[in-house]
C-alpha cells in the first residue's frame, strides 16, 4: 500500500509516487488528465474484511443456504 492506510489511489497519491520514483513532478489535476489519455478510469477497490474466509462462505452456500430458503407453502410476508 506504499505507506498509505488504504488501497484507494487518488491522482494526489498518484502524482507523489511518480515524483518519489522518477523525480519528476506532476500537478495531480494532469495525472487525471494523463491516465484519461491512456483510457484508464477511476476505479475503488473492494470493501471486504480481512478476516473474511472465502472457503467458509462457500461451504454455508451449499449447506445451509438451500435449507434457509426453503419456506412453507403457502407462507407469504405480511
Amino acid at each position: 500500500m506504499h505507506g498509505y492506510r488504504t488501497n484507494l489511489w487518488t491522482t494526489a497519491r498518484i502524482a507523489e509516487l511518480i515524483r518519489s520514483q522518477f523525480g519528476i513532478q506532476y500537478h495531480r489535476d494532469h495525472v487525471g488528465r494523463l491516465m484519461h489519455s491512456l483510457n484508464w478510469s477511476p476505479q475503488k477497490p473492494d470493501r471486504r474484511a480481512l478476516e473474511r474466509n472465502e472457503q467458509a462462505i462457500v461451504r454455508r452456500q451449499q449447506k445451509d443456504w438451500p435449507r434457509i430458503k426453503k419456506t412453507l407453502r403457502g407462507w407469504m410476508p405480511t
